[in-house]
């Protein structure tokens, strides 16, 4: 029984182990290797291009999650797009017509937020 199991899963228990070991072993080169005294340039703002100003846990505008919800959307929209006209030949109307609502279901969402004023920045 355990040689029946061994033979069907060796090659995935091979590929588990050996990838913890290189991972772990990779954090730990990373960790060894690199440098321990970072300069002030280093350390500085740069991603939001502004010093922070106080604690962490401030509140944000909501106008940032609309946005990033408004990317994961679109981007859904896309992924969801290209395999559905590759396969538009096989799918026939019935597959034409989802899409259609799917679409339009979207484009209802874009027209609220964009009333609601979720895009404008002042």
């Amino acid at each position: 029984m355990i040689f029946d199991f061994l033979s069907d899963y060796l090659s995935i228990i091979i590929f588990v182990f050996l990838s913890l070991f290189l991972s772990i072993g990779f954090i730990l080169i990373n960790y060894l290797a690199s440098p321990k005294n970072p300069d002030p340039e280093k350390l500085s703002a740069y991603e939001c291009g502004f010093e922070p100003f106080s604690d962490s846990r401030i509140q944000f505008d909501v106008r940032f999650y609309l946005v990033a919800i408004l990317f994961i959307i679109f981007d859904l929209e896309i992924a969801f797009l290209f395999p559905w006209a590759i396969s538009l030949g096989n799918i026939g109307l019935m597959g034409f017509y989802s899409m259609m609502i799917f679409l339009f279901t979207l484009t209802v969402g874009f027209i609220y937020e964009w009333k609601k004023g979720a895009l404008e920045w002042d």
